[in-house]
């Protein structure tokens, strides 16, 4: 069991070209609704790239924060849960503990995680200083999308629990391994490929990489 910390955000220009954005995100202070699509209000610039019914919420873990002020320092005063653009923090779970598939309990809600959430330029941009994506996905201190499976009312400091597991656990940090790889093993990106509960796309993605593998070996 674990309490959150909620955040929402409209579209806001990311320096230096002005690009928008959603990765801005305020704390929530009050009761909102989560649906399908993520929290009422929620709004991301690109849809290509993010949110949707298998990005609806980003989940960052809370104590990956003192992990980024270490490396970079001079950063450590903007490195505050809600600063990476996530919209639920807690300080318990990581990428090592949640698998795919999972199916937690946030109130009334229930969420399924489905992919890891890959980090990409806006971070830099945000923060003012290159790298910082790179060392999290190098690091694999990634965060993780869930999917909705069951809506409602959501609100800072709810209980936030783990309701199902599936047998054949494949957790985000095993799955982001194998993504990273160079030369993954063949029989293990069919498993996490397989991951009961996985993004579509990610599945799509893995099983392409491993016919590409197979080609290779002239299998």
């Amino acid at each position: 069991m674990d309490e959150v910390q909620l955040f929402a955000g409209t579209l806001a220009t990311l320096p230096p070209e002005g690009a928008p954005s959603g990765i801005f995100k305020q704390a929530l202070v009050c009761a909102m609704e989560l649906g399908p699509e993520g929290l009422a209000g929620d709004v991301q610039a690109d849809r290509r790239a993010h949110g949707g019914p298998e990005k609806a919420l980003c989940h960052y873990p809370a104590q990956h924060y003192g992990a980024l002020a270490r490396r970079f320092p001079a950063l450590a005063a903007l490195l505050l849960p809600g600063s990476l653009g996530e919209n639920l923090s807690t300080g318990v779970w990581d990428e090592h503990s949640v698998h795919i598939g999972d199916v937690y309990a946030l109130g009334e809600c229930r969420l399924q995680v489905s992919q890891p959430r890959s980090p990409c330029w806006k971070i830099d941009h945000k923060l003012g200083v290159a790298d910082v994506a790179r060392h999290i996905a190098e690091e694999g201190i990634t965060g993780w999308y869930y999917r909705v499976l069951a809506g409602g009312r959501v609100a800072p400091g709810m209980r936030f629990e783990l309701l199902e597991r599936n047998t054949a656990a494949v957790s985000v940090a095993r799955l982001w391994r194998v993504h990273r790889a160079h030369r993954p093993d063949v029989a293990e990106l069919r498993a996490v490929a397989d991951a009961p509960g996985l993004a579509p796309l990610w599945r799509k993605k893995l099983l392409e990489r491993r016919s590409w593998l197979d080609k290779l070996a002239g299998r």
